[in-house]
């Protein structure tokens, strides 16, 4: 297989096999998640201002106070990453001519040349933070294979890709096709590993926040 016959495989039966992996394994996750259910709550309600499930979605997006100083690259490095990763994905013009071409939504993307910019300060943050995850003992004996796979799935995708843009260190369809080859081994994997909180991060905070806030507790 040479490189535009691999760069066809990826883009045609790779991708399809991969968006369906992706799009069974979130459905099934979230099946098995609210199919859990909710035992009824007999207790009378304590009412208590700020205390709720939105509440909570918007307190949990925010550092608590003194956090940031007692652990800056924790906090300010995955702000970055993950606003990045977000602005890379969906902001990124071909990207978004992708997502047109599989569910007919569009919108307006950003210049090339921002893009570039922020996956650079992407790429940095996640490697600050991984490098602290392991100078950090603590944060090393708590972390998990898991872990730094995860690590590896989402920084390859956003890696391969500076590279193809920018044309650099591989030929340019060859690392477009390991570009598509990582970010669908990142869709394949993403439903059951930890990156899966992208679908769950709010909806558990929101759901720990109105089972507290019915104590008159707000977190």
């Amino acid at each position: 297989m040479n490189e535009l016959q691999f760069l066809t495989w990826v883009r045609g039966p790779g991708l399809d096999i991969a968006l369906s992996i992706f799009l069974l394994g979130v459905l099934w996750r979230l099946i098995e998640i609210y199919s859990l259910g909710r035992k009824p709550d007999l207790a009378v309600p304590r009412k208590r201002p700020g205390a709720s499930g939105w509440h909570t979605i918007l307190r949990r997006s925010v550092a608590p106070p003194g956090m940031v100083k007692r652990s800056p690259v924790s906090y300010i490095g995955g702000y970055i990453f993950h606003v990045g990763l977000a602005i890379i994905v969906f902001l990124f013009v071909p990207h978004i001519k992708l997502i047109e071409g599989l569910t007919g939504l569009s919108w307006p993307g950003l210049p090339s040349q921002v893009v570039d910019a922020v996956t650079i300060v992407t790429l940095a943050a996640m490697v600050v933070v991984l490098v602290d995850r392991i100078n950090k003992p603590v944060k090393r004996y708590l972390s998990t294979f898991e872990d730094y796979f995860t690590w590896t799935l989402t920084f390859l995708p956003v890696l391969t890709g500076y590279l193809a843009v920018q044309h650099l260190f591989l030929p340019y369809t060859l690392m477009l096709a390991l570009h598509i080859l990582s970010a669908e081994l990142l869709l394949v994997f993403l439903p059951f590993t930890k990156l899966f909180h992208a679908f769950t991060v709010f909806g558990s905070r929101w759901f720990n926040g109105d089972i507290n806030a019915k104590k008159g507790v707000p977190v």
